[in-house]
């Protein structure tokens, strides 16, 4: 323990956490966020932390195995900075919950945003963030790209949709902000994402470049309600979006790149002073319109602190060789790059003090709390409260104790912020546990003609039939098979395991309910919530019909 405080304070109080003796490119470097494509720090990162002294790095699920692995590491990366003579690393995830988490084994992984207002608790939405950012502080991990302080008012949302707290702008504050607060209490930077909003687009920036055509005023009255409150909370961090906001940027610039919107806007009329980070420039948005290594010199310039480049080494040394010249050639002065420099270490002080943040090895005290049962029991918590019950008009639930046929939809990476998602753990599982005669059929989340006749064979001697449904306004097969079930007399109990507003494709069905994510622990819950192990006292955090509006349940509106 005293070694590893001693080795600390020597990188706290080198000359590289001051901003006095810094190389232009040890400044430079301190601006680029990069990620790499192994278990062990391998040779890419370890020269642009070394070489090219970056300062930080971004983990994803092609670097997690588990906990201990993940905890050596991080250390491991660490130790790269220390030797380096550098600034310890900012070391980030997106470890929103739910459906986008990057490790899911041996954590208490929590509910995503939309399951947590679901449950209606704003105490919940703290406790989740707290208990979270307990766990990635164990793990070496001192930055998470959450909350996401999007407002999901628009249903066709590719890519937002259940990390999403809801559609109601001051819920999403109240929610966020709690958040917030929870994660820098566990000592992990929070970043609120994506400014200035990412809610309604129907077009995913990772794939093009999304517009937002509404005028200043709407902007004002929703998407940045829960931004004004998060840089009021204190928020340490700010991500851009990709997305072009004609009403503040006539340029036809994305916000990442718009100088209008990230000085202008979030620095100059919201009053924020923390760090702003850019969504990955490798995202189609940028990459296919302005090209990600000039792209990185119009970030800075536009008053980003940091530039996250997720994939390439390529690029990442592209855009630090482009920013440097930058400066060198005058585009961009020396005193832009020194103000965020200042930023930076100033939030490293604050944040990487002392502890697992900037150790070289994490504390194993601390490593023991990760999964404990006491966490997991908050996630159970969590996750039970948000199960939603929008209709019951025959009365099919509880389920009862006869032969049942459960359809189960595969989870599927509905985006690139999904990642992969494999869970092994099924609904049919997860009510069998529960104690019903289940028998199951695994189906795809775009299920074709021959399967669908196959499963209306198997239906037929039937008496009570589930389907779990993932996202079914974008799969039309699944709306055809709750339809084909219903002409054969069925009267199928609904589950939606993502996003709620499956219910606009079959509004016939009569019993519906919605648990907002697949993870194990979200079966588990709808499951008990079925067979009435557990009332089903969740509310609609979005509007899925004028007969379900937002804070609907079962026993009528919050």
């Amino acid at each position: 323990m005293e070694r590893r405080e001693a080795a600390i304070f020597v990188v706290r109080r080198g000359s590289m956490m001051e901003l006095a003796g810094m190389t232009l490119e040890e400044k430079v470097g301190q601006l680029i966020q990069a990620g790499f494509h192994s278990l062990e720090p391998d040779e890419h990162i370890l020269e642009l932390i070394e070489r090219r002294r970056i300062g930080g790095v971004i983990l994803f699920t092609r670097n997690v195995q588990d906990p201990a692995q993940v905890a050596a590491l991080t250390g491991k990366l660490q130790e790269a900075a220390q030797r380096a003579g550098t600034a310890p690393l900012w070391i980030s995830i997106d470890q929103e919950g739910g459906m986008v988490a990057r490790i899911t084994e041996g954590v208490a992984l929590m509910p995503g945003a939309m399951a947590i207002a679901a449950g209606g608790s704003v105490e919940a939405a703290y406790e989740a963030a707290l208990v979270a950012g307990r766990e990635l502080r164990a793990l070496g991990i001192n930055m998470n790209f959450a909350p996401d302080l999007d407002i999901n008012n628009n249903p066709a949302n590719p890519v937002i949709g259940v990390r999403s707290f809801g559609e109601a702008p001051e819920a999403v504050a109240e929610y966020g902000s709690a958040s917030i607060r929870g994660f820098q209490d566990a000592g992990v930077s929070a970043t609120a994402k994506h400014f200035p909003g990412h809610g309604d687009t129907n077009t995913d920036s990772h794939l093009d470049l999304p517009t937002i055509p509404h005028s200043r005023g709407r902007i004002e009255a929703v998407e940045l309600v829960p931004f004004r409150r998060a840089v009021a909370e204190g928020v340490d961090a700010v991500m851009s979006s990709h997305i072009v906001f004609p009403a503040f940027e006539p340029e036809r610039l994305p916000a990442t790149l718009s100088r209008r919107v990230l000085t202008g806007l979030l620095r100059e009329e919201l009053g924020f002073d923390g760090v702003i980070v850019t969504d990955c420039m490798e995202m189609q948005a940028i990459a296919d319109h302005y090209g990600t290594v000039q792209a990185a010199v119009l970030a800075v310039e536009a008053g980003a602190d940091i530039v996250l480049i997720s994939h390439s080494r390529e690029l990442q040394e592209g855009a630090l060789d482009a920013l440097l010249e930058a400066v060198r050639s005058g585009r961009i002065s020396e005193e832009r790059i020194d103000a965020s420099v200042r930023r930076l270490l100033a939030l490293k002080r604050k944040r990487l003090a002392a502890g697992t943040g900037g150790a070289p090895e994490p504390h194993e005290a601390a490593l023991r709390l990760v999964g404990c049962e006491a966490h997991r029991q908050t996630a159970r918590r969590i996750s039970e409260a948000s199960v939603t019950l929008v209709k019951d008009e025959e009365g099919l639930l509880p389920l009862r104790h006869i032969p049942t046929l459960v359809i189960h939809t595969s989870a599927v990476a509905t985006s690139i912020a999904d990642e992969a998602v494999d869970i092994p753990h099924t609904f049919g599982k997860a009510l069998a546990a529960q104690g019903l005669d289940v028998v199951e059929r695994i189906i795809p989340v775009s299920p074709d003609g021959e399967a669908l006749q196959a499963l209306l064979t198997q239906a037929e001697p039937f008496g009570q039939v589930v389907v779990s449904t993932y996202n079914a306004s974008f799969y039309p097969g699944q709306v055809r098979l709750i339809e084909a079930l219903q002409s054969l007399g069925k009267r199928p109990v609904v589950v939606a395991l993502r996003n709620p507003y499956d219910l606009r494709e079959f509004p016939g069905v009569s019993t519906y309910a919605a648990v907002y994510e697949s993870r194990p622990l979200a079966l588990e819950s709808a499951a008990k919530g079925l067979t009435g192990a557990i009332p089903m006292r969740g509310k609609l955090p979005v509007t899925v019909s004028e007969a379900y509006p937002v804070g609907w349940g079962a026993d009528g509106p919050c």
